[in-house]
Order: C-alpha cells, then structure tokens, then sequence
C-alpha cells in the first residue's frame, strides 16, 4: 500500500508539472478595443470572458474618460484580465492653436491636418503638450484596475506612408512628403539650430539632414520618457503601439526610435497588408523587435480581415488584414521570432473561422 502511494505521488507530480510548463509555454494573446459612453457593459463583459476562453489574457481598451476606464478595468480584472488604459497621444482637436505641429510648408496642423482630418497633431516638444499629456496619463495610472498606460499614436504623422496606404491617397511617396513632414514651428527651428548650428529652413532637402531627423526622434522620445517617469511614479506600467522596427520603418516613417523609450511593453503594429507583405513578414520583422526591445516584452499585433472571404475584393489596406489560413503562419511567426505573444486589432474582427485558426495554432 505504501509503495502504492508513493507511485500515486510520483504521478502527480508528474502530472502537475507537465500542465505548470504547459501554462508556462502558453503564447499570451492580447486584444485591442475601442468603447464609448454607449458601449453595454453587460456584453463588454460577456465579451472579456468568450475572449479570455480564447486565449486572450489581457485587453487594450480605448478610451480617455477616467470614469468610464475605472468601470471597464473593473471588469476585466473581474474577469482575470490584464487591462492597458489604450490612449491616442498627439492627434488632439480643440487645443490652442499654438500647440499644433507646424509642417514643412509652413501650415499648421490644426488647419491644415495631413492625409485625413483628424490628423490635427500637437507638437512633442512643446511644454504645455507636456504638461497635458503627464496630467492626463497621471489621472489614468491611478485608476486602482489600470495596470498598463497604453500610449498610442505616441509620435508625428507618417512622413511616409506604408506602401499599401500610397495607392489610398493618391500619393507616390518616394520621398518625404513634406505636407506631413512636421515640425517647422519657430521654436522647434531655433532650438535645432541652436543644438547644431544649422538653420534647417535654410536648407534645400531637410530630409537629407541626419541631425534633424535625431532632432525630432529624441523630442518623441524625451515626451514618452516624461510620461513614463510619471506612470511608473505611481506604481503602473506603461504600454506602447509603435510601428513596426524601429530601424526598418518607425524611424524614418514616424520618428519613433522606440528602443530608447523607457516603456515596460511594446505592441509594434506588425500589419502586414499595410507593407504589401504576406503573413510572412511578420516573423521577420518581429526578430528585428525582440532585439531592439531588449529584455522588455514585444505583443506582436495583427490585423484581422472581418470580411475575410471578400478580401480579394478589399483595395483598402484598412479593411483588409490576416485570413484565418494566415493565422498560424502569423502567430508562429511572431513566436519563433521571440515575441512575449500577440495582440489582436481587432476581436470584433475575429469570426468563428479566425478563433478556430488561433486555437489551432497556439497548441
């Protein structure tokens, strides 16, 4: 009986810990979402916990209205989920108008936004964009459910676009498009001339000028570096979207060198129909993310195609994105690459065929 017993032991502890490595092997799976003042609660809910049967340990929600995040980070925690307050950083409206980034021919962005209207994007070296942005982010990091400051849209517009954004807009973007290309404002213009010296509206292809595309990497990184000096002061993290890189795109596409940011977590917008690059990619350039990131976690994200069976028929980039024969290609990809896992954009896009896919390949 005793020898019984200890066989008995001896098999369940093989057993425990044959399911502890298979949780510790689990690929993390994130998911982003946007709510509103109209949003039912009851269904978000209902929501966090078919998602979090899905794989989904942690959610990324929009929205800035400290009231609403203290109720839906309630219920994510009631849900075991992880919850990332997600907000858009320097597309403002309604802010003074001298706030806003000034581009190359001189127009402010707040009257003459690029590419769509609410392109209004505020300057990351002004100090009252600062002060904005810390206070906000602050009042954020207190909410007791928030775990993660999630910063989005955390840069300048796209002085290029992505590849398959080109056709969209009516644009051959072969060169920086200087309607996108910010910021020109007086003080952005005497503070680079007095770091290097050079009169940047002086010269005929600013583009070709490393030390102002520096200039303007390191005004993005000193605002995220402020932003998460108060986060992390109040005993959260903070989270960022970044595009994908940085080196290969982020750089030059937005100015962020992301590697630099004092961020606890990176969610690098991997979407690869934007780049005219098949599921494939998304291996590839996440390698290249793990390695700038360091020790810091990278969540791959991935674009869903809700209308997937249509996507032949989809010109736009934006409604297109991964079908479920990609899923695996994508996830794998990510996770052979060494990503910390992935993040979904979005789980409204994600049809019974895209879960069936993801279950399949995060086995």
């Amino acid at each position: 009986m005793k020898k019984l017993s200890l066989i008995l032991l001896a098999v369940t502890a093989l057993v425990l810990g044959a399911c502890n490595r298979q949780k510790e092997a689990a690929f993390p799976v994130y998911a982003w979402q946007g709510v509103n003042e109209k949003t039912d609660l009851n269904q978000l809910q209902k929501d966090f916990q078919y998602w979090k049967s899905q794989g989904v340990v942690g959610v990324c929600i929009e929205n800035s209205n400290p009231e609403l995040v203290a109720k839906v980070s309630a219920l994510a925690h009631a849900e075991g989920l992880e919850y990332h307050a997600w907000i858009p950083c320097m597309l403002r409206g309604e802010k003074p108008h001298d706030w806003y980034a000034v581009n190359r021919l001189g127009q402010p962005a707040d009257e003459f936004p690029a590419y769509v209207p609410y392109y209004k994007a505020l300057d990351p070296r002004n100090p009252d964009v600062h002060k904005l942005l810390v206070d906000q982010m602050t009042e954020i990091a207190r909410i007791p459910d928030v775990d993660y400051v999630q910063l989005d849209y955390i840069r300048y517009p796209d002085v290029i676009l992505s590849r398959g954004l080109w056709d969209k807009y009516g644009l051959t973007m072969d060169e920086e498009y200087a309607p996108a290309d910010y910021c020109y404002c007086d003080d952005c213009v005497a503070a680079f001339k007095e770091l290097t010296g050079i009169d940047i509206k002086a010269v005929e292809d600013p583009s070709k000028v490393a030390e102002w595309a520096q200039f303007r990497c390191d005004q993005v990184t000193d605002l995220v570096n402020e932003i998460c000096a108060a986060v992390h002061a109040q005993g959260k993290k903070v989270s960022a979207d970044v595009f994908p890189g940085p080196a290969s795109h982020a750089e030059w596409m937005v100015r962020q060198q992301w590697n630099k940011w004092d961020v606890d977590m990176f969610f690098p917008m991997n979407y690869n129909d934007f780049y005219l690059q098949p599921a494939e990619w998304v291996k590839d350039i996440t390698a290249e993310e793990v390695a700038a990131a360091g020790d810091r976690p990278v969540m791959s994200g991935l674009f869903i195609c809700r209308e997937w069976k249509r996507k032949v028929e989809l010109e736009d980039p934006e409604e297109s994105g991964l079908i479920p024969a990609e899923m695996a290609t994508a996830v794998n990809g990510a996770r052979e690459a060494g990503a910390a896992g992935i993040c979904l954009f979005t789980p409204g896009s994600m049809t019974p065929e895209h879960w069936a896919a993801l279950a399949e390949a995060l086995k």
